[in-house]
């Protein structure tokens, strides 16, 4: 700068001050990829002047942020919350990655990322990992957990390893959905009015009425349609079984809960072009979207009603659940756990 007496003198600029600070500048690329801005274009935030945002540097400072918020997700301890109701579902990242992730809900109707697990497929092992987890980190339950699957055979095997007693809902979407699959679009009407009906019926003999109805519905149309109706058993009417108020139907006869959550996070994934399965890049990048979408979370509907739930569940407690140290070996599960 030109001083009075005609001579001149550097100036250090603050963005440049700022950018000698590792917290500050990491603080400015967490702030610019948080509000959606793609790693190649965090440099176009700042001022021209300020040096350290070259494409590098932003991921490097990107992948120690990202470590914290796995830190943070996975540091809470789950046994400092009374727990009732547990979802498993799994959220499709790419061609080789997928994750299960937890979703818990407590008492008071609170809704919690507990934790997720990739692997290439929702099976037994990625599955069985994250229980692990889950049970190491405190997750328990005084009654019989009651818990809400998508259908996937192996969340539901695993689950009744850890939880031998548990009430499992199957998701009444997911079944939907594919029943509807399986038929010809003239007969999807009819199928969306009956399990319209099933989602609002209160009570095992109500609830089992209107099953009655989708088999005879489907049984003349398609084979397929009415074995996977009859595949989901009792936990397609478990939450009616326990005859608890259907003000709680909205939140526990789907995996709605966590679905909206994917979608969220899906919003804030959209931006990654390729996760890099030798890397833990999916691991930091969905732990950073999950615990942003749970900054959203609200009780669910119906909260009032869950003690309802709850006495329901420890009327029909008729064993303890079984737990397995993690990292130990688990047996295959006997089948046992239907209401």
């Amino acid at each position: 700068r030109q001083n009075e007496d005609g001579t001149t003198s550097e100036v250090l600029l603050s963005t440049y001050e700022a950018a000698k600070c590792p917290e500050q500048l990491r603080e400015s690329v967490v702030s610019a990829l948080v509000a959606g801005v793609s790693t190649r274009n965090v440099a176009k935030t700042q001022d021209a002047n300020t040096p350290g945002f070259s494409k590098s540097n932003v991921s490097r400072h990107w992948k120690a942020v990202g470590h914290q918020f796995v830190d943070q997700l996975r540091g809470h301890d789950l046994s400092e919350k009374d727990w009732a109701i547990l979802m498993l579902d799994g959220i499709h990242l790419s061609q080789d990655q997928t994750a299960i992730v937890a979703l818990g809900i407590t008492t008071e109707g609170h809704k919690h990322v507990l934790d997720f697990e990739l692997g290439s497929a929702e099976n037994a092992e990625v599955c069985r990992g994250l229980m692990r987890r889950l049970v190491s980190r405190g997750f328990d339950c005084d009654r019989r957990l009651f818990a809400v699957l998508d259908g996937s055979k192996a969340l539901r095997t695993v689950l009744l390893e850890f939880f031998n007693d548990a009430v499992i809902q199957r998701c009444l979407v997911h079944k939907e959905r594919n029943i509807r699959a399986k038929l010809s679009k003239r007969h999807w009407g009819e199928l969306a009015r009956l399990f319209k009906r099933l989602r609002t019926i209160q009570g095992k003999e109500d609830a089992q009425d209107v099953v009655n109805e989708l088999v005879e519905f489907l049984r003349p149309l398609n084979a397929e349609a009415l074995k996977s109706l009859e595949e989901a058993g009792d936990d397609l009417i478990a939450l009616q079984i326990l005859d608890v108020p259907n003000t709680l139907h909205r939140n526990l006869l789907s995996t709605n809960a966590i679905e909206n959550s994917f979608r969220n996070t899906r919003g804030k994934l959209g931006r990654v072009t390729r996760f890099r399965a030798e890397t833990d890049q999916a691991t930091r990048w969905l732990a950073y979207a999950l615990t942003e979408v749970e900054e959203g979370f609200r009780r669910i509907s119906g909260y009032a009603d869950l003690p309802k739930l709850i006495d329901a569940l420890k009327k029909t407690k008729n064993s303890q659940p079984k737990k397995f140290p993690p990292g130990l070996p688990v047996g295959e599960s006997n089948g046992e756990g239907h209401i």
